[in-house]
């Protein structure tokens, strides 16, 4: 049994694991109830399983240069992933798609009710600018 043999075996595993997790999230995209849940879905089986993928490549390949683009992927994923995800939730909530009853504590809403209406601080600025302040 060669070191390529093993590393061909490691790769095949994590390229299944990967497209398992990929498909995972799909699956939950489409078969979760609401907003939330499948932005959990998309997420955090989406990440994994690129990680998954990403190490296959990098058991493949074998090159510096070629590991340290894939960890660029993986840590730019891991970045923005959450991120839009959190964008996207506050967005629905917002918008009224979230079902109040799927959240168990709701932070968000007072901040929206400490928050000035759109309106009114575009009125706020205008009126400063107005006065010179």
């Amino acid at each position: 049994m060669t070191l390529d043999f093993v590393l061909d075996i490691l790769t095949g595993v994590f390229l299944l694991l990967g497209g398992f997790l990929s498909v995972a999230a799909g699956v939950g995209l489409l078969r979760f109830p609401d907003a939330i849940a499948r932005l959990h879905a998309t997420t955090k089986p989406q990440i994994l399983g690129l990680a998954f993928v990403l190490l296959a490549i990098a058991l493949q390949q074998r090159q510096l240069s070629t590991i340290l683009v894939l960890l660029f992927l993986l840590i730019f994923q891991m970045i923005t992933a959450p991120v839009s995800a959190h964008m996207i939730a506050r967005a629905g909530y917002r918008g009224g798609i979230i079902a109040p009853n799927s959240l168990l504590v709701d932070e968000l809403e007072q901040a929206i009710d400490g928050a000035p209406e759109f309106d009114d601080a575009l009125d706020e600025t205008d009126t400063a600018s107005e006065h010179g302040d």
